[in-house]
């Protein structure tokens, strides 16, 4: 098939799955279209670093993660049915840091000040993995159409539509709760009044006279990172296993969880202020 029809067809299948789950959550929490539509093309734009680590491969080998964990073999399941390398397992979870990151600073930049509770930091955040997953299906679709036939790239869209594309949206969703969490920490630090708080935080607050709210929103940013690597890799890993059977579970289960956060009546308290960068106190800019 002529590359130009192709690029254009791969455009138009990425397109169907982001404009019906763009669709989904924008009615759970409708935002500002402007900044959603700013988030999604950052999104896109988000890609292209990672894009550029793996050209330079060819040029700088050694920057190539690939060719040290493809040397580490041991099998850390040890089942003959079900081989899983440690290689393939830090590899993923390098590719998850690498991803999840970009999307985060992603809503970090493009979205500070807008944010009216945490349910928009929800949303945003899945507007920046929409944007990420569109260009990825695009290069997805658009590789397979080259070297395969028309049946593999359905087959394909239909994959990446539902699943792989929801993926994204349940990784960076979990994150976005947490960085909403950090956004919001004066207030949220305030209503938790330090309950259950681990021993070793409080002495390290009285000690070194930290800012508890910047160290709250720095303990929930590192969390909602952690979490949505760790759900990026398993997700993956499951696939390089040939695990399917877990797919459906995971989108039901997954979209219910995002759907109970979205609900969740903390979620959508209007706090009216931000904590800055440095703990003062900034106005939430009305759009």
């Amino acid at each position: 098939m002529n590359q130009n029809l192709s690029l254009i067809l791969s455009i138009l299948l990425a397109s169907v799955p982001a404009m019906i789950w763009s669709y989904i959550f924008y009615k759970k929490d409708e935002v500002s279209k402007r900044k959603a539509l700013q988030t999604f093309i950052l999104g896109i734009a988000s890609v292209l670093p990672i894009l550029l680590y793996k050209f330079s491969w060819q040029f700088i080998p050694a920057i190539n993660i690939f060719n040290y964990t493809s040397t580490m073999q041991t099998d850390i399941i040890g089942l003959a049915s079900l081989t899983l390398p440690l290689g393939s397992v830090l590899a993923f979870m390098f590719v998850g840091v690498i991803e999840e990151y970009m999307k985060h600073i992603v809503v970090v930049k493009a979205d500070r000040g807008y944010f009216r509770n945490i349910d928009d930091a929800i949303e945003f955040s899945i507007i920046a993995a929409l944007g990420f997953a569109f260009l990825e299906n695009i290069l997805y679709f658009f590789y397979i159409w080259q070297y395969q036939d028309t049946e593999v790239v359905m087959i394909s869209f239909v994959f990446r539509s539902i699943f792989s594309t929801f993926a994204h949206i349940l990784f960076s969703g979990v994150y976005g709760y947490f960085y909403g969490l950090a956004y919001f920490a004066d207030p949220v630090w305030a209503e938790e009044q330090r309950k259950k708080r681990h021993p070793i935080i409080d002495f390290l607050y009285t000690t070194f006279h930290f800012k508890k709210n910047r160290t709250f929103a720095n303990e929930k940013i590192s969390e909602g990172l952690i979490c949505a690597v760790a759900l990026h890799a398993m997700f993956n890993i499951f696939l390089e296993m040939g695990i399917t059977v877990f797919m459906v579970p995971f989108l039901f289960f997954g979209y219910s969880f995002l759907d109970y956060l979205f609900k969740k009546k903390e979620n959508l308290k209007k706090y009216g202020y931000i904590t800055g960068e440095y703990g003062e106190v900034l106005p939430v800019k009305q759009s």
